[in-house]
């Protein structure tokens, strides 16, 4: 149903009936004018051919949360997250995939971006040294990708090269065993892996042992030196899956996948260990039903964060206490599809946009930024099993 080509040449408009199919409307048409009212947004999705457009670029109007079709491209298979530096010339993208160009494992991409266009252009690909990777960042310094590959529950940092490139797999660790008491830790499952706000450390939940592990990383050889313990243990199912900071550096906020939870967290960047505030349920009172967390979203401000629920197909939202980071619920609210697996707000913190993997669209809300409190924009798109979005600002020329 969705396999429409775009051509890489913005402005060039597409037969009505194709953009239909695909769920879109209008054209391919030129970036709009660079401004800091409006944004890009690149979609990740589970697209598992690279012979196929697998990374969708939309421009976001933050007054209305529309968003307008700009193109897409190959991104190598399965592009399932994200991440773009800090100058907006390259994106890295995960194949998160079990075998990567017939051997086993996954696969990392880099894609130089076009300065007027916004479009992307593969660079080159490495393995990942692991099956599944579902995570990508970039260190502070943006000189080292760190992945997290998640079915054979082992971490990698690649250095990235001044041209954009990526360099083969620098330092790898492998998670150990004991695992959680949920089915589903059977083993170690790496599932997400970025820097501390001062790129002191590095960190990895894991769903499969419950833990987060720390590390230091050299930033100039990738190479990493974990830590004797970890940086801080989840209760006995939690699941750890994403870890986010907030813009204060001094809290962390932990979502947990199997118990559907947030656990709110105090970081010691000295030591680069982490001590347990409090955990919420992210599910409203009286669900019954299976439900899975997946993504976690402190507000540019520091006064929300955001979780979402595959399963109950909701966004949840607390405020956080100003004094002592503490957690208090302000609302759940509908995605309007099936399985959130990823959402992100943009740099402004006034729209939330969320990928439906099951369901295939991707939903822009409006943020009350006084509440925190999401209202749904009745603008929506469809989009191939999407994954993740990456908002940014509209850095074209």
């Amino acid at each position: 149903m969705f396999n429409v080509s775009f051509r890489p040449a913005i402005g060039r408009c597409l037969p009505v009936a194709l953009l239909a199919v695909a769920g879109l409307a209008g054209c391919t048409r030129s970036v709009p004018t660079a401004s800091r009212h409006d944004y890009l947004v690149y979609i990740g999705t589970n697209v598992s051919s690279p012979q196929e457009n697998s990374i969708y670029l939309y421009h976001l109007s933050p007054t209305t949360g529309e968003l307008l079709p700009l193109g897409a491209m190959k991104g190598g298979a399965n592009p399932t997250y994200l991440t773009m530096d800090a100058a907006h010339r390259h994106l890295y993208a995960v194949s998160e995939t079990q075998t990567y160009l017939g051997a086993p494992g996954g696969g990392v991409s880099a894609l130089a971006i076009d300065p007027r266009t916004a479009m992307l252009t593969m660079l080159n690909q490495q393995p990942s040294t692991g099956a599944s990777p579902c995570y990508i960042s970039l260190d502070r310094t943006g000189k080292n990708a760190l992945v997290a590959n998640y079915s054979s529950g082992n971490v990698a940092v690649l250095p990235v090269r001044p041209d954009g490139q990526l360099a083969p797999p620098a330092a790898t660790d492998q998670h150990q065993p004991p695992t959680g008491p949920h089915q589903n830790q059977d083993k170690p499952h790496a599932h997400s892996f970025l820097p501390a706000p001062d790129n002191r450390y590095v960190f990895s939940a894991d769903l499969g042992t419950d833990k987060v592990y720390g590390y230091q990383l050299d930033v100039a050889t990738g190479k990493l030196t974990p830590q004797p313990a970890p940086a801080f243990t989840a209760k006995p199912g939690a699941g750890p899956r994403h870890l986010t900071f907030h813009p204060n550096g001094r809290w962390a906020y932990l979502e947990n996948e199997l118990n559907s939870t947030l656990t709110a967290l105090t970081y010691d960047a000295k030591s680069g260990t982490f001590q347990e505030i409090e955990t919420e349920s992210t599910l409203p009172a009286g669900f019954s039903g299976a439900n899975a967390g997946a993504d976690v979203h402190v507000s540019p401000d520091g006064r929300f964060v955001y979780t979402s629920n595959r399963g109950d197909n909701s966004l949840a939202v607390f405020s956080i206490a100003p004094a002592d980071g503490r957690l208090s619920l302000v609302q759940h609210v509908s995605t309007q599809g099936n399985w959130p697996r990823n959402f992100a707000l943009d740099p402004s913190g006034r729209v939330l946009l969320v990928a439906n993997q099951n369901s295939n669209d991707v939903f822009t809300y409006t943020v009350d930024k006084q509440t925190g409190k999401l209202t749904p924009t009745g603008k929506s798109i469809r989009v191939p099993s999407p994954m993740f979005v990456e908002v940014v600002p509209n850095f074209t020329k």
